[in-house]
């Protein structure tokens, strides 16, 4: 059975902790391992979950951490408020988010999760959700400003791999130095 065929297994394994729910992978790194998985808007407990798009490489989610720790959300926040063509993109991203999540909801659903990307109901809330819609293929400004900063995550050796027959996150796996990835830049 191939690594994504276990999609499940490979997302909790990078995540550290079993899914909250059947996810599914909308894309991929170059190794073939999952980068962002779309999670259903109620989780198998019937808890709204607000965040669809789930960022679930290690590599990504590190350096995104260091772009917050260093403000990232702040600034990002700024070039919203500074920008009024930003923030209507940033608005019109919020709401296709929260039609997409609500159309996977049915009619009768009693628990209903709420706001725009994250569950932001305006502005920056997390540049980890930002990212992760837009490398879900979605037009995000903020998720597209963390993609310029970030560049593609790539990664030589696979994070989670089968090790004598079963799927474990990767001790051979390590983040990428400037020698080893041009494009890493923060």
């Amino acid at each position: 059975m191939s690594v994504t065929e276990r999609d499940d297994e490979v997302l909790a394994l990078q995540i550290g902790r079993p899914l909250r729910a059947t996810s599914t992978v909308i894309r991929r790194c170059g190794l073939g391992l999952p980068v962002v998985a779309a999670v259903p808007p109620v989780l198998d407990s019937g808890e709204p979950f607000p965040t669809r798009y789930w960022l679930t490489c290690p590599l990504a989610h590190r350096r995104i951490a260091r772009l917050e720790s260093k403000g990232g959300v702040r600034e990002a926040q700024s070039k919203v408020d500074a920008d009024p063509e930003r923030m209507r993109a940033l608005e019109a991203a919020h709401a296709r988010y929260a039609r997409e999540r609500e159309a996977l909801l049915s009619a009768d659903a009693r628990h209903r999760p709420t706001g725009g990307v994250g569950g932001s109901s305006a502005g920056v809330k997390c540049l980890h959700a930002h990212y992760a819609d837009f490398a879900a293929g979605n037009e995000n400004p903020v998720g597209r400003d963390v993609h310029e900063v970030l560049g593609e995550a790539c990664c030589e050796r696979p994070c989670v791999a089968n090790i004598d027959g079963e799927l474990r996150r990767n001790p051979n796996w390590r983040e990428p130095t400037d020698d080893d990835d041009p494009q890493r830049r923060p």
